[in-house]
């Protein structure tokens, strides 16, 4: 059984990388991956109350499918609220704010603002919230799908660039930051920026060499709801600053309160449908149905939401199994102790399994030490934030941001493989190469 599940969850992988071949949908091949790694888990046991008391709490009382249950809805809520959040704003042509202000058309120079706006709010926010936000504007800003993909690939990169360096950027940093391992903010946040900067800046620098030419804006239809919306210019500044102020409120919230990030994500879209609601009560029928949640609620995207949990849920079946664990504890064998190959491997098996479990059992496996590398602020910490939060890069599929870009995008698999992971590859292995020489070395 312990070998079958990992032929399934390799197969299932394939399908999902093969989607367009296969003429099948990832949500589909996502979810009987997730379905059947589940179901060889359970045959796996003895059965009987043992086996329902495994599956609600986990061999040590501590996981079972009820607890990652739990971890994967905080996921799904908060990328519908984000979602819903950023379709608001955009239904409100809120955008424009920032697109208006964006005059060139230039694919370099453009290049350089998308990518360093995405770093820069991934910090702010977290790279799926960031994510969601910059596909969003860049369909306001580039008309051509190939092209438009070439700047979603960068996005991936730079919101989790960004947000490997920010203790609420990404959910590994905010693991490592929240359970003792590095809680010192400042240091984090200064020793690994300059990495993190680098895992960016050299994939960008590489592709402005050969991204040249104009890009072509959507143009503005008359048959588009955007357009017939009767949003006045007000409307659209409040909507985009309510927006805005939301999404930073959800990290606020969840340190101030220690509730989940999604608690702090539906509060802030039940605060701005209020208003909004409020702001329209006075028009027609017909002006209100298109700016309301109700009808941006009908459009979201429930395949990338179910592909998401069909894929988390195969990863969470491995990591009961023990395998993420059993991986853990071979590289640490392998290499001896060396905390700079253990977390370059990590980052980069991170980019084929989700980086949660995987820094969850480094959580484990390495005790926080009095002093030394392993220390809280220590340095295999830091190395570990790193690359646990930009090693997703490298595959469209190793990262929040990228599942997310993928699902909204349609982005293929192979595609990204070939024009994105060997820029990602180069970015990564940059701000790993820079951490060694400043801190390491």
């Amino acid at each position: 059984m312990s070998i079958l599940i990992i032929i399934v969850f390799i197969l299932g992988y394939a399908a999902i990388a093969f989607e367009h071949p296969l003429k099948i949908d990832k949500a589909a091949s996502a979810l009987i991956t997730g379905m059947l790694c589940w179901t060889i888990y359970v045959f796996s046991l003895n059965g009987g109350h043992d086996a329902v008391h495994i599956i609600e709490h986990g061999l040590d009382g501590n996981g079972g499918l009820y607890h990652h249950l739990f971890d994967i809805a905080n996921i799904l809520f908060f990328l519908m609220g984000a979602m819903t959040i950023v379709e608001l704003v955009d239904v409100h042509e809120g955008f424009s704010v920032i697109t208006d202000r964006i005059k060139t058309t230039d694919k370099t120079k453009l290049l350089w603002i998308i990518a360093i706006l995405t770093f820069f709010l991934s910090a702010a926010l977290d790279n799926l919230t960031t994510t969601i936000v910059m596909i969003s504007l860049l369909r306001k800003l580039v008309k051509d799908k190939e092209t438009r993909w070439i700047f979603v690939g960068i996005v991936v990169m730079a919101a989790n660039a960004g947000g490997a360096w920010s203790p609420i950027g990404d959910v590994t940093t905010t693991m490592l930051w929240i359970k003792g391992q590095l809680p010192n903010v400042p240091s984090l946040m200064t020793q690994l920026f300059i990495p993190s900067f680098l895992s960016l800046l050299v994939p960008v620098i590489i592709l402005s060499f050969t991204f040249k030419g104009s890009v072509e804006r959507p143009q503005t239809l008359e048959s588009s709801n955007h357009s017939l919306n009767s949003t006045s210019d007000n409307e659209r500044i409040l909507v985009f600053v309510l927006g805005i102020a939301g999404l930073i409120f959800v990290p606020i919230f969840k340190t101030l309160t220690h509730l989940p990030p999604f608690m702090g994500m539906m509060l802030s879209l039940g605060i701005i449908w209020a208003i909004t609601e409020l702001m329209h009560k006075g028009k027609s029928k017909e002006d209100k149905e298109s700016l309301s949640v109700i009808s941006i609620l009908q459009k979201i995207d429930v395949a990338s939401v179910l592909f998401f949990l069909g894929i988390l849920l195969a990863v969470a079946a491995l990591q009961e199994f023990g395998h993420l664990r059993t991986i853990a504890g071979a590289l640490d064998k392998a290499f001896s102790g060396n905390i700079f190959s253990i977390n370059i491997v990590i980052g980069l098996l991170s980019s084929i399994v989700d980086n949660v479990p995987l820094v969850a059992a480094a959580q484990g496996m390495y005790d926080i030490a009095p002093i030394g590398e392993f220390a809280a602020n220590g340095h295999f910490w830091k190395l570990l934030a790193y690359c646990a939060g930009t090693g997703g890069s490298t595959l469209i599929i190793g990262s929040a941001a990228g599942v997310a870009a993928m699902g909204l995008e349609k982005i293929d698999f192979m595609w990204y493989l070939k024009k994105i992971s060997w820029l990602a590859i180069f970015g990564y292995f940059a701000g790993a190469t820079s951490y060694f020489l400043l801190f390491l070395l």
